[in-house]
């Protein structure tokens, strides 16, 4: 049987290798981060198909759950390891030529600890391994942020470890009361016990987790750090951050209050709460000048649509939102790559600087194009499929408050259509004042930013080959008995 835990295995060692690489020949430790994430990919499609059958669970320790360390790949899990695995790999490629300057062996070393803290948090079934790898995936990012040195980046850096931390502190007292009431940590184990507290005494670490988690997620109130963070980034990074790194958070609030609370009396404010991320970000966006901000805006949008179809709480709205979540990181990370290189190219990060690009670049701006139109949820590409989940959830629940919040996220929709037209429209048809020169980005961008185009197109021609995968994870967020079963037996 192929093990999950070489998921964590080898890109943690390999990233501690780089350095005894570099002994070797410094050309070589940009190529390791590509090798993690290619081994991390292909294991997470072997996986699939057995994870559709039945989940994965390793006990790490000699002992049987809940007295071990386990780890839990189910279908949740293994899409979320594959999304991270796949993005990881082609942001890896990219970074090939993009990262250049500064400490290149420390910042691949903190990429791929970020993606194998990611990895982890989804993967693991103990609620402090979850922190733990949590924290790893925040660390990397705070050092990440502040990479190039300069001082708009170490600001951003220092501000997002302020709040994150925070964030980290509330997290760690919420398993504190929780493991000081239940005994465990074991995430099934406390699902299975639950129901023995009183409700008021699993109030406040569900609060306390909801809130630190929530920081990470960038959902509103708790989004200040990301604007910063994202602008202030490489964009490879700002890939990262945006595609895979805030999923993150929504992932682990959905365990809790699905898996671990299973407190259904939150759905509604989670999709109330996600209604007012997706427009505070899409009228955040609206406003941005600076294209990296306004992707970043966008990006907190998008994170309020995927609350607001994970708190529809159905097995077409979970999907939906799983759904989301792929289409968003595909669409961002290539949005994010294409623009590295037209910053890269006018120096400059202003939206009208990238006038004529269209000539300049013409094939990174096609791309570019394409990733603003999947996000606005044109057809054919992936964003329609999604959106339409999504939309189709709602609008199935049957009830009036569930078809204005539908018109809501349709008017969201229109908001960030209008802002990236705005864009389109400035790179194909607004002369630029300087002299344009015909030059596009390197091969190693060009190889990622195709295949992100392809994927995007294909999947939102054929989104039904995903579909099974997507209700099957819906199904395990949803069947809280199942997941118990599942790990305890």
């Amino acid at each position: 049987m192929v093990n999950p835990v070489l998921l964590i295995a080898v890109p943690l060692g390999l990233a501690f290798s780089i350095p005894l690489f570099g002994f070797i020949s410094r050309r070589i430790e940009k190529y390791i981060p590509v090798a993690g994430m290619l081994f991390n990919l292909v294991l997470s499609i072997i996986l699939v198909p057995k994870v559709l059958q039945s989940p994965i669970v390793i006990s790490i320790g000699g002992f049987r759950p809940p007295f071990c360390i386990n780890l839990v790949a189910g279908t949740v899990g293994v899409f979320l390891s594959v999304v991270i695995a796949a993005m990881g790999f082609l942001v890896s490629i990219y970074s090939l030529s993009y990262i250049k300057e500064g400490a290149t062996e420390k910042y691949h070393m903190l990429f791929l600890l970020l993606l194998t803290g990611a990895t982890g948090v989804v993967l693991t079934g103990d609620i402090f391994n979850l922190f733990v790898f949590y924290e790893i995936l925040c660390i990397s990012s705070y050092a990440l942020v502040a990479y190039p040195g300069s001082r708009e980046g170490i600001e951003a850096g220092v501000k997002y470890l302020i709040q994150g931390a925070l964030g980290s502190s509330l997290v760690l007292i919420a398993i504190a009361l929780i493991y000081g009431q239940f005994g465990t940590l074991n995430m099934a184990d406390i699902a299975r016990n639950i129901s023995s507290i009183h409700s008021m005494n699993i109030f406040l670490p569900f609060v306390l987790l909801i809130g630190g988690l929530g920081i990470e997620a960038a959902i509103f109130p708790l989004n200040a750090w990301l604007p910063d963070a994202h602008s202030s980034a490489p964009s490879s990074i700002s890939a990262i951050l945006s595609g895979i790194a805030i999923k993150i958070g929504v992932y682990a609030i959905a365990r809790m209050v699905f898996t671990v609370f299973g407190i259904s009396d939150t759905f509604l404010f989670l999709v109330t709460l996600g209604l007012i991320t997706l427009l505070v970000g899409e009228l955040s966006a609206f406003k941005q000048q600076n294209i990296k901000r306004m992707l970043a805006y966008s990006s907190i949008g998008q994170i309020g649509l995927i609350v607001f179809a994970l708190g529809i709480a159905t097995p077409g709205g979970v999907a939906g939102g799983l759904f989301q979540i792929l289409s968003h990181a595909l669409s961002k990370g290539l949005l994010f790559l294409a623009v590295g290189y037209m910053i890269y190219r006018t120096g400059s990060m202003e939206i009208s600087s990238l006038a004529g690009m269209g000539k300049r670049m013409p094939f990174t701006s096609l791309a570019f194009t394409v990733g603003a139109f999947s996000l606005v949820g044109l057809p054919p590409f992936i964003g329609f499929s999604s959106k339409f989940m999504v939309i189709k959830a709602a609008m199935a629940k049957g009830s009036a408050i569930f078809v204005v919040l539908a018109a809501l996220v349709l008017f969201a929709a229109i908001i960030e259509g209008a802002y990236f037209f705005r864009v389109v429209q400035i790179i194909y048809f607004k002369k630029s004042d300087n002299a344009l020169k015909r030059e596009e980005a390197p091969p190693t961008a060009i190889i990622p930013i195709a295949i992100l185009v392809t994927l995007i197109i294909v999947i939102g021609i054929y989104p039904n080959f995903l579909i099974g995968l997507l209700n099957s994870a819906g199904s395990e967020f949803l069947n809280r008995v199942q997941y118990i079963r599942g790990v305890l037996g």
